[in-house]
């Protein structure tokens, strides 16, 4: 098995199984007590906590751990937010956040605060400016990832970052993606991590929290890490975290090098071998491991399950992968197809041989769920008022995509193909389709049942 979902999850590294297993016998007392085991538990700790910050670039007396990263978002967007209440309860965030950020936002909005999502272009990056458009009085906190988890695009986090300082408000920056690769530059205020993505264990998050930034814990007090994260801290997996952290940062100049030139071999690969095939993402700032593509015609879901049994792990954003049956929202925000998306992940020391092998067998799984999926069983198509129109209603992707590239010859150049679906899918896979095939998408109008989207025949 090659595995190639290391955004979703990175294999234990050699040095924090090493670090976690010799930790055992130091860290287990409590390190809040005075007497010889538990001092010695907090001389651990704090040395895990020294070796962390240094490799954020922040005071330890800055950083707490959690118990993931998404607990260290969750409690540095809330404490920010409440230490900045009197300022207000605007909170800006961008479109393509992971999941953490905007649950959080959802929390924030139902308690009665305000949210500005800050659109990304087609690539998945935001414009710094647009931060500062999106900026108001009572604005309390900025969010912005580093790194997307879904395309590996990298963020100007940096440019965002002075404009958020220059009018008085912190930015908390999601570097869950990117801290195993280096740290994060820029004047932002706050940050959280999560140990489990570079090769540390689960259950081991870090939340910084920047010298004069006004924030207030919310929940119960607890006397553990400075009132931040309550609970018994885990010293054996935060030294395990620690210990990986700087081992993947010693390895990571040459590593980046290298995953870099086997990620561009798949972009570049790929639709030459599949067609029909939309590669997404920033091509050049990205991550090093990270490449994402969408197969027209094809079920991401049983894209994956295809690629599993011939060896091979990887994640995909599409809809089909959903209980909800929704796009993901990332894609959804981007503008791009949705519609049998496959995310490869390359960990650090993936094998050449794994990617070329996963390169010749690629086509061939496209190929079979395209062919499964080839014919839809009842494809309902009427005219009316010389409007093709296609009855999709019912169809999961990407079957409504299927059936109007299988109609559209039927129409005269200028002509209109009205295709009816209730698959909150079609609404981004329609119009990815017609930029893919340089088909005029007219929009969208209410139907009895679903949406219709129209489409124009330019070619």
């Amino acid at each position: 098995m090659a595995y190639f979902d290391a955004a979703s999850s990175a294999p234990l590294h050699p040095v924090a199984r090493q670090a976690l297993l010799a930790s055992l016998d130091e860290g287990w007392a409590d390190p809040a007590r005075l007497y010889r085991e538990g001092r010695r538990a907090r001389m651990v700790l704090d040395a895990a906590r020294e070796a962390a910050a240094e490799a954020v670039g922040c005071r330890a007396d800055e950083l707490v751990f959690t118990s993931s990263g998404t607990r260290a978002v969750h409690s540095g967007i809330a404490g920010a937010l409440a230490g900045r209440r009197r300022v207000g309860r605007h909170l800006i965030v961008s479109a393509v956040e992971h999941s953490s950020v905007l649950h959080s936002a959802e929390v924030h909005e139902a308690a009665g605060g305000t949210v500005t999502q800050v659109p990304v272009d087609r690539g998945g990056a935001v414009d710094p400016a647009a931060y500062g458009d999106a900026l108001r009085a009572d604005t309390a906190l900025a969010c912005l990832q580093s790194a997307n988890h879904e395309v590996g695009t990298e963020q100007p986090v940096t440019e965002a970052a002075e404009v958020c300082r220059a009018a008085g408000v912190p930015l908390l920056v999601d570097a869950a993606q990117s801290l195993g690769w280096g740290p994060v530059e820029g004047d932002w205020s706050l940050l959280a991590a999560s140990a489990h993505k570079w090769g540390g264990p689960a259950g081991v998050g870090l939340l910084v929290v920047r010298k004069g930034v006004r924030f207030a814990p919310q929940g119960p007090v607890d006397e553990r890490e400075s009132g931040r994260a309550a609970g018994f801290e885990n010293i054996p997996a935060i030294v395990a975290a620690a210990a990986s952290l700087r081992a993947v940062r010693a390895e990571a100049a040459e590593e980046a090098l290298r995953l870099r030139e086997l990620t561009e071999r798949i972009r570049v690969r790929v639709p030459r071998a599949v067609p029909d095939v939309e590669v997404v993402g920033d091509p050049v700032r990205r991550l090093p491991g990270v490449v994402t593509f969408s197969c027209l015609y094809a079920d991401g879901e049983v894209l994956l399950h295809e690629l599993d049994r011939e060896g091979f792990s990887v994640s995909s954003g599409s809809s089909c992968t959903s209980s909800t049956l929704t796009p993901s929202h990332v894609l959804r925000a981007m503008g791009v197809l949705s519609e049998g998306n496959v995310r490869v992940s390359l960990p650090p020391g993936a094998a050449e041989e794994d990617v070329e092998r996963f390169l010749t067998v690629l086509p061939g799984a496209v190929a079979a769920v395209r062919e499964k999926l080839g014919a839809p069983v009842a494809t309902e198509v009427a005219h009316e008022q010389d409007v093709l129109v296609v009855d999709s209603l019912g169809k999961r992707c990407p079957i409504p995509v299927i059936e109007l590239a299988k109609v559209i010859g039927d129409v005269p150049v200028g002509g209109l193909v009205r295709v009816l679906a209730d698959d909150e899918a079609a609404r981004l896979d329609i119009p990815a389709w017609c930029e893919m095939r340089g088909q005029e998408y007219v929009g969208e109008e209410p139907a009895d049942k679903g949406t219709a989207y129209l489409i124009r025949r330019v070619g």
